[in-house]
């Protein structure tokens, strides 16, 4: 009998995933549990393992098509065997989805929401929910493209922009950039459809510039003590198998302030603030094409060796797309590094539903006064982003002081 292959379920939350990259072809012979497709979902890219030992029969899903979890997405059997269904789709090329993978929602028991529109009742994700109360749009108002006429996020992110050109127009006021063609008739161009990744960051990066109030503070930080202690233990975390790397110290410094300022830790659900028992640090990891943030739970918890070694884990297996779903949720605050390339300091994008994020810069010798006489230490800038809407200033500084009295302490 042959054995379908289907989209998985790739955590509670996760209602659709799209392929991204086949391994095989058509008439190709694989083995159980060898990389048979890769797919990307709103939480996690992976390598999915084909489920049984044969030939490739059929390919039934494109690369770069969206379909529910539980779909068939190809046939294995025997050389020869028949296949009932659709006919193979891997010969056409790739193909631009038309339609957004739905927002991830926070639980998976989240109530129905009902539209005004006649006859018309369905499950939204939080962050739709959310969006809608945010932006006071009635989602009745919004024509869905999801399973069932489901408003997705992209749906209701597309309602808005129209809505705002609207408004734009009838004020007399320019219209945005998008609304422009990007370039001359006859100027030589490459035009290429974003990939799956990118324009799921695209949409998270413009979501969180609409629900947060940006806010940026930063702070000079001497790097002497982190410096001296890398020095001293190096060689004892090379030899359990670790690099002792500053990320380490940052992570268990912000951990440290995070549990004596919890509102840094914490969410705003409208007009509730959510506190979270745990802290959970986000480390942004540059992947092919985009980015993304696997998560270190308990980083309060750890040790500078077990925090050191869960930062290398998560980085490693994001760079090889072997993380779980549970890996790339439940996050409570993300520290961004892109010091690593040089940068001076940044001011980056709050990791939406949190409420702040750390940009690190690079740490470099540079002269400063240390009790009246000028020297060379090894600083760098830190950038703290919060959201404004529950984050004041004077609370994002003793934050920030806390983090910087720690590093320079090398706690």
């Amino acid at each position: 009998m042959p054995t379908s292959v289907v989209m998985p379920q790739m955590g509670e939350s996760i209602a659709e995933g799209t392929v991204v990259r086949w391994m095989k072809a058509v008439g190709d012979k694989v083995d159980r549990d060898e990389p048979l497709f890769e797919i990307s979902t709103d939480k996690v890219d992976a390598e999915i393992p084909s489920p049984a030992e044969g030939i490739l029969l059929s390919i039934l899903v494109r690369e770069g098509e969206t379909v529910p979890v539980e779909s068939v997405v190809a046939v294995i059997g025997l050389a020869g065997e028949a296949v009932d269904g659709p006919p193979d789709v891997a010969a056409p090329p790739p193909a631009v989805p038309d339609r957004a993978v739905p927002e991830p929602t926070e639980a998976s028991d989240a109530p129905p929401v009902e539209s005004h529109q006649p006859g018309r009742t369905q499950r939204l994700s939080p962050v739709v929910r959310r969006i809608a109360r945010d932006q006071g749009v009635d989602v009745g108002t919004v024509a869905g493209t999801g399973s069932s006429g489901r408003v997705t996020k992209r749906d209701i992110l597309g309602f808005i922009d129209k809505r705002g050109a609207a408004t734009e127009a009838r004020h007399g006021l320019p219209t945005g950039g998008a609304r422009v063609a990007p370039y001359q008739p006859g100027e030589p161009i490459e035009v290429k459809p974003l990939s799956v990744v990118r324009r799921k960051i695209a949409e998270h990066m413009v979501l969180s510039r609409r629900t947060s109030a940006h806010v940026h503070t930063v702070f000079h930080v001497d790097f002497s003590a982190v410096e001296a202690v890398r020095a001293v233990r190096r060689a004892e975390f090379e030899r359990a198998g670790a690099k002792l790397t500053p990320m380490a110290f940052i992570a268990q410094a912000c951990a440290a302030a995070l549990r004596k300022h919890p509102l840094l830790n914490a969410a705003l659900d409208g007009d509730t603030i959510v506190y979270k028992k745990d802290v959970n640090i986000g480390v942004a990891v540059a992947i092919e094409g985009g980015l993304i943030v696997p998560v270190v739970r308990h980083a309060d918890r750890l040790s500078l060796l077990d925090l050191s070694a869960a930062i290398a884990d998560v980085a490693a297996r994001a760079r090889a797309k072997q993380l779980k779903p549970e890996e790339v949720h439940g996050g409570t605050f993300t520290i961004t590094n892109p010091g690593q390339l040089g940068a001076q300091f940044g001011m980056p994008i709050i990791n939406q539903p949190q409420v702040a994020i750390l940009g690190v810069g690079t740490i470099e010798k540079r002269a400063v006064v240390v009790d009246d006489v000028v020297t060379a230490r090894p600083m760098a800038y830190l950038t703290l982003g919060f959201d404004h809407r529950l984050v004041d200033g004077f609370v994002a500084d003793q934050f920030m002081a806390d983090v910087k009295r720690l590093l320079e302490g090398a706690q």
